[in-house]
């Protein structure tokens, strides 16, 4: 952002100044980051939509079952040709898996009957591209899973036939100060190995609660490869780590979080370590 127009970012900068004197030696720092900011929005969004609009894109991006069909989206402006590759077409090619380009903004597009997949299988995006070609997971799916074998990661259907229902929709955070407990599901239990999402809340946040802590910081919710990043390094940002357990128990982690039987918690959970946000 080159030019401010209206001097909206000054009167942002003295107003923060303002609440905060001890902030005055800063003022060009701090308008060097609202301009990043800014310029980072404006790069995403492209001025077509808001940030909150672009955030959601996973309602409209990955695979989903709606009016009783599969619709599958992605993002790829630079390719020339994708196919939905996996368990359902023996991981070949087919055209009946191919998907067809969509406008001018780089969105392709296929949708397929209701038999097409199953709970659990596993697919992949075969993409080529000027120059070359390769397999890929999808930006925005809800569910990836690693092979024990050949460690490839995939995303996976994940349509059980009983709907995940929550225990409390109707939570609303209490007022007060937040007291803050940063954990890691995989690494808070006392074996050696990954722990999982129903052990961290059946033995962990019990004991949490009983602490009196209030807020929870909740490390590696999101899909990363490499476990030792700590799930900084991000794979995908809409699927809940596959080796802590299933969708399923990432929801029981949230219901308690909301529940009468954690009788301190909030309800909200932030993690900025890459993972889950909820708020009321």
């Amino acid at each position: 952002m080159s030019v401010d127009e209206g001097g909206a970012l000054k009167k942002t900068v003295e107003g923060l100044v303002r609440k905060d004197p001890l902030l005055g030696p800063y003022r060009k720092i701090i308008r060097r980051r609202l301009e990043r900011t800014a310029d980072t929005e404006q790069r995403l969004t492209g001025g077509r939509m808001s940030l909150a609009d672009f955030a959601s894109g996973h309602e409209y991006f990955g695979l989903h079952f709606r009016d009783g069909r599969w619709v599958f989206r992605e993002w790829a402006p630079n390719a020339s040709a994708i196919h939905l590759v996996g368990e359902m077409s023996g991981w070949k090619e087919q055209k009946a898996f191919a998907l067809e380009r969509v406008g001018r903004h780089g969105i392709w597009e296929i949708t397929l009957p209701a038999d097409s997949f199953r709970h659990g299988n596993l697919y992949r995006l075969r993409i080529r591209w000027p120059g070359g070609e390769g397999d890929r997971l999808p930006a925005w799916t809800r569910r990836a899973v690693q092979d024990p074998k050949t460690l490839i990661f995939s995303a996976q259907v994940w349509s059980p036939p009983t709907p995940y229902k929550w225990k409390n929709p109707r939570f609303r955070c209490p007022p007060g100060p937040r007291l803050i407990y940063e954990a890691h599901a995989g690494m808070a239990q006392d074996a050696e190995r990954i722990g999982t999402f129903r052990e961290f809340t059946e033995n962990i946040l019990p004991r949490v609660s009983r602490a009196g802590y209030n807020t929870l910081q909740l490390m590696a919710v999101q899909e990363h490869p490499y476990y030792g990043s700590f799930g900084y390094q991000v794979s995908n940002f809409f699927a809940a780590s596959s080796r802590f357990g299933t969708p399923e128990e990432v929801a029981d982690c949230v219901s308690f979080l909301a529940s009468d039987a954690a009788g301190w918690i909030t309800g909200q959970t932030l993690c900025v370590d890459g993972g889950l946000y909820m708020k009321n």
